[in-house]
């Protein structure tokens, strides 16, 4: 039997080991492995991983056996999107097994939301804001938990939701078991350890900084007005399915625009967008009606999308951890994929604190021939959001420095400095 050198021998309960044969999981990944015997036991965890090992399984497997023994979960993410995910996972691995399910997030009717609560849902999964809003209506009491996960860690204080996980942290009860799940463990996830977790055992997959096994890495530097040109360069390259990172909503607007003028069905993933907009473009990404995803880095960690080719970063993320959450969403679950990063002349401290970050040098390719600039397409300039510089941005040119060929056809042997 396959789980027999898989999940099986983890501690699971037989019929979630059923469930999990029936989703095809076959062998556990590194944080599931580690991670799921102590949760099981009942013991407070922190994993550090990087993003697409397989987080939400190692603690949803935990939390769907803890349930079906009565004890009630609450599970707090960053973004909706990241939510949505983990509800879907956790009512696969739940469902049969009549573990029911609450998703407490922004851009959805309050009041569904609250006929929902009323059902008893055993496990609740939400964002911290719509969580509070909750909380102070008084139309869920978090006094029973008895498992609290605080997934992607690092982002929500990134994204300045500290107070309001004191908040929540302070209305679920005391003694419950807590585990904490983050991509990075700076300071701040080390304080909130400390003060809210009891000798929390530490599993940590990769070093902060690690990229996903089998991606490859490729750098272009391309003057701002011959990005577009240079993405539809990409675009002939590569057939498959392409996630594309803008650094701002309005970015993420033009570029989706400059895409569909190239003939290629597109479509956006930002903040300015519905719930129900996101939800389609990414069910459209996912099951092709889009070919290529615009997105900001609120996708950074909320996309889990099989089989993408290639991810482009037509903007360099703000910060250097962002490249990492970036470049993850392809090479997924053991899988091959790419990654290629447009830089101006003018971004060196942009590439530098990547490279000091993976501890890598980024192969610098040679722009190919580009293609005839297109006409622009028209805009709706009410959306303007000026771009924010990078806090490792200089002014300081490139440099040439030796490095050695990758695997691109357009590579050359120079990298700059």
């Amino acid at each position: 039997m396959e789980l027999q050198s898989g999940f099986y021998g983890l501690g699971i309960a037989p019929n979630i080991l059923a469930v999990i044969e029936r989703l095809n999981f076959k062998t556990p990944t590194p944080i599931q492995q580690k991670s799921i015997p102590p949760a099981l036991e009942g013991k407070d965890l922190i994993g550090i991983a990087q993003t697409g090992t397989g987080k939400t399984l190692a603690f949803g497997v935990p939390m769907v056996q803890a349930a079906l023994r009565g004890t009630r979960g609450l599970v707090v993410l960053p973004t909706r999107e990241l939510a949505l995910q983990v509800q879907e996972t956790i009512e696969k691995l739940g469902g049969a097994l009549r573990v029911r399910t609450v998703l407490l997030i922004g851009g959805e009717s309050i009041g569904r939301q609250i006929t929902a609560l009323r059902r008893d849902p055993l496990i609740v999964i939400g964002t911290p804001g719509r969580i509070l809003d909750h909380l102070n209506q008084r139309t869920v009491s978090l006094s029973a938990v008895g498992m609290l996960v605080l997934d992607e860690a690092d982002r929500m204080l990134d994204m300045g939701f500290a107070p309001q996980l004191n908040r929540i942290l302070a209305a679920v009860p005391k003694e419950r078991q807590t585990m904490l799940f983050s991509a990075t463990m700076p300071q701040d996830i080390v304080n909130i350890a400390k003060a809210n977790m009891k000798l929390p055992l530490r599993v940590e997959i990769a070093p902060p900084g690690t990229t996903v096994a089998k991606v490859t890495q490729e750098l272009f530097v391309v003057s701002r007005p011959d990005k577009a040109r240079l993405l539809e360069k990409v675009l002939e390259e590569y057939r498959g399915s392409v996630l594309v990172f803008s650094r701002t909503k309005f970015g993420a607007k033009k570029i989706a625009a400059s895409v569909r003028a190239m003939g290629h069905p597109a479509a956006e993933l930002h903040a300015n967008r519905s719930l129900s907009q996101r939800r389609e473009a990414l069910d459209g990404f996912r099951n092709g009606k889009y070919r290529v995803l615009i997105a900001t880095d609120i996708a950074a960690r909320g996309i889990d999308v099989k089989g993408i080719e290639v991810v482009v970063n037509y903007d360099l993320p703000s910060t250097a951890e962002d490249y990492v959450h970036r470049i993850g969403r392809t090479a997924r679950a053991g899988g091959k994929g790419h990654a290629i990063s447009f830089a101006t002349p003018d971004q060196r401290g942009d590439v530098r604190g990547i490279e000091r970050l993976i501890r890598q040098v980024l192969p610098l390719s040679k722009l190919p021939a580009l293609p005839p600039h297109r006409s622009a397409p028209v805009m709706d300039h009410d959306s303007y959001e000026p771009r924010r510089p990078s806090r490792f941005q200089s002014s300081r040119p490139y440099a040439p420095r030796t490095r050695s060929a990758g695997p691109r056809r357009f590579q050359t042997r120079r990298k700059f400095r």
